[in-house]
């Protein structure tokens, strides 16, 4: 049986995919083009179909598919009862209607890609002086990383709640716009991060340590916490890798939308293990140009103390990346 959580795990696998809540339906579209959206009780999901064989899909199994209502039948477009799909249809539904509005390089890139191409080589320390320069001039830089520490006692415990709030608080302060409960109303973005935090154990190395059981168990961490619903959408990947981060600051390398997509061309919870994997490569090589000194000393030499080498590679990536663009 598919759930929304499905829905939502599969959609934003897909290149170019974004959430948006729209006269209270949580759709999903490519550009200003819908390509799936649930019903308002999230028991149907409308997706793209060709409608020349559309009549044959409803006829075949009228128990799980239905037409559009009758004002959207000059569309490619049909519907579904969502608890009636399997996972593997449910995938192949929605990775076909992704195809019919995205652009046929894209598809095809992300469906039938070609080898990777080798990931970006390690930066030089002069490079990462450089970017940690750039980054410094930023303003309030590390303000609310640094009320994070101070109001967590350095150690973020999502089993407590003063935690989950700060942790809010800071993602927010980061511009994730994850809504605050109103006096009187459940935290259920609280209840839900306590829920996930209970369910994974996160490797607790630094980042150039990192082994390979440790980045599937991040990986996995960090997919399931990505579709994390808040409210009438998921927490996303960028705010996902933030929070990893925040619990782990010595281990995880976060990225951000562009640093991701030019990187790897997705978001997904395999691009994530390579990112990390890219990560432990750089702070290997960061700590042997160093000299094998201390990973607190080489982060100070480059000129960010207050961070370890894991954030030191990422400031890296966004001076190089993200702030470029």
């Amino acid at each position: 049986m598919a759930t929304v959580d499905d829905v939502r795990r599969l959609a934003l696998s897909l290149p170019r995919t974004e959430e948006h809540l729209i006269r209270d339906r949580v759709k999903f579209r490519i550009g200003s083009i819908v390509y799936l959206a649930l019903s308002r009780d999230e028991s149907e999901l409308g997706f793209a179909f060709p409608k020349e064989e559309r009549a044959a899909l409803v006829a075949a199994e009228p128990a799980k598919f239905f037409l559009p209502r009758e004002s959207d039948l000059r569309f490619n477009w049909v519907e579904a009862h969502l608890a009636a799909l399997a996972q593997d249809e449910l995938t192949e539904l929605v990775t076909e209607a992704w195809r019919m509005v995205v652009p046929a390089k894209v598809a095809r890139a992300h469906l039938d890609p070609p080898t990777a191409p080798p990931l970006p080589p390690a930066p030089s320390l002069a490079e990462l002086r450089a970017s940690a320069e750039v980054f410094n001039g930023f303003a309030g830089v590390d303000r609310s990383w640094l009320a994070l520490r101070v109001e967590t006692g350095a150690a973020l415990d999502l089993s407590l709640a003063a935690h989950r709030t700060a942790l809010h608080r800071w993602l927010n302060s980061w511009g994730c716009r994850i809504r605050y409960p109103r006096e009187g109303e459940p935290d259920t973005f609280g209840t839900d991060l306590a829920a996930w935090w209970q369910r994974h154990t996160l490797a607790d190395a630094p980042l150039a340590r990192l082994t390979p059981r440790d980045i599937s168990r991040l990986a996995a961490a960090y997919e399931e916490l990505a579709a994390l619903p808040i409210g009438r959408r998921s927490l996303g990947p960028t705010a996902a890798s933030k929070a990893l981060y925040a619990l782990r600051p010595d281990t995880v390398m976060p990225w951000d939308a562009a640093i991701a997509q030019r990187l790897y061309g997705t978001r997904d919870r395999a691009a994530f293990a390579r990112h990390l994997e890219l990560g432990r490569t750089w702070a290997r090589a960061a700590l042997e140009a160093g000299g094998g000194i201390p990973e607190a000393d080489l982060c100070a030499e480059l000129g960010r103390p207050r961070v370890s080498l894991a954030k030191v590679l990422d400031e890296h990536l966004y001076v190089t990346i993200t702030h470029r663009a």
